[in-house]
């Protein structure tokens, strides 16, 4: 590109192509496991690392260092490494920066996989794991310990839409010599760049939002280009979580559209959100765009919009929370039964049943995850037509 600074919707469409010999106007599709090199200096040059260019598609491909280039330009960070799902991508960050003894304070409302990753996995290589309220900004600083190395959080959490202050957070990283790492799943760049709030690291489940459409799976890294470069790169080229061409074709045909598609559906989901919480049957509902969300404040400092995910909880006796849950997904017709996220078609799901039906009842409870929680993910449809579906099914509880 010829402009010097060109805006966040046209760096989503032309940032990072790298065309080749044929003058390709769509980015091109590399499907090949290696490279050839013109002598056999050139290829140990290229194996040193004293020779730019590509030696494996493990971890360097030309299509997935397009998607790598791009996504880094819209989340504002020097450089991003591309993986094969967003827990690989935890998973590498976590093999790059921790060692035996190590300490890691993470969020508690996350996703139900990363605290199985921390508290079950990491505890495996003595990795000492403990939780914190992510809104709670003095809650880190006093669970900060001599040995903590990494910080961990989501923001907005999945399913609660808790948010972290994401300044503060880094600041109390800063103070503790520790690495501070933010999952943007949910709002992506085109809602917040947690970079510029001096966060070191971020990570992406591109299955989601990225894709859009439910295709592919996929994750990356973005961030510092020592950390990305020095100390997660070895990690990938040693343990190949590599993303694949095809699926990084697919997620940079994604972020071609992630804006706008984040803007949509963000406005039908907090339409949707104000129906829920005028709902008799409905206890509560989690959205950082409505006037009753505590960090509402927080959300419009840090975020474009409050994002297309909202969750809300069905009322009824405590006893009978699951059933009533069950019941009201059940009844949905246009909503698809499933735990993905980030979709134009929209989800719906349980999560103590299903992204986080893996954890004991007490970490669920300590997270705030109860029986009676419903998540939707909000995709392009209707909102007049996603209401309607939504009124029936409660409808059918009472």
């Amino acid at each position: 590109m010829s402009l010097d600074h060109p805006d966040f919707d046209t760096r989503a469409v032309r940032a990072g192509t790298l065309r080749s010999e044929f003058h390709e106007h769509s980015e091109a599709l590399f499907l090949t496991s290696s490279f050839v090199f013109d002598s056999a200096a050139q290829a140990a040059a290229r194996f040193a690392g004293e020779d730019e260019g590509f030696v494996y598609s493990r971890f360097a491909n030309p299509t997935v260092r397009m998607f790598e280039q791009r996504l880094a330009s819209l989340e504002g960070g020097e450089d991003c490494l591309a993986t094969s799902s967003g827990m690989a991508a935890i998973l590498a960050t976590c093999l790059a920066t921790l060692r035996m003894g190590d300490h890691v304070l993470c969020g508690a409302s996350v996703f139900g996989a990363t605290t199985q990753l921390f508290s079950t996995l990491l505890a495996r290589f003595g990795i000492e794991v403990s939780y914190v309220r992510g809104s709670d900004a003095q809650a880190w600083r006093d669970a900060v310990r001599p040995s903590t190395r990494l910080l961990y959080c989501e923001s907005p959490s999945n399913p609660l839409m808790e948010l972290v202050d994401l300044q503060a957070f880094a600041a109390t990283g800063r103070a503790a010599g520790a690495l501070t790492v933010v999952d943007n799943c949910l709002c992506t760049p085109a809602l917040q760049q947690p970079l510029r709030f001096g966060v070191d690291l971020v990570i992406h489940s591109a299955t989601k939002s990225i894709d859009g459409q439910g295709r592919v799976l996929g994750g990356a890294i973005v961030g510092r280009r020592d950390l990305i470069r020095d100390a997660v790169l070895p990690v990938l080229r040693t343990a190949g979580p590599s993303l694949s061409p095809f699926n990084a074709w697919i997620l940079l045909k994604g972020l071609e559209t992630l804006s706008l598609r984040l803007r949509a559906q963000s406005a039908c989901a907090a339409q949707l959100a104000r129906f829920l919480e005028g709902h008799p049957a409905v206890a509560r509902v989690y959205y950082p765009g409505l006037d009753s969300h505590a960090q509402r404040d927080l959300a419009q400092r840090q975020q474009e919009a409050a994002g297309a995910v909202l969750s809300f909880d069905v009322g009824g006796p405590a006893d009978d929370l699951r059933r009533r849950a069950w019941h009201t997904i059940d009844g949905t017709k246009l909503m698809s039964i499933t735990g993905n996220l980030g979709d134009t078609r929209t989800t719906i799901t349980h999560p103590a049943s299903t992204t986080h039906g893996r954890l004991t009842a007490q970490q669920r409870q300590d997270a705030g995850i109860g029986e009676g929680l419903i998540r939707i993910a909000v995709g392009l449809e209707s909102v007049a037509d996603l209401q309607q579906d939504l009124a029936a099914a409660l409808g059918r509880i009472g």
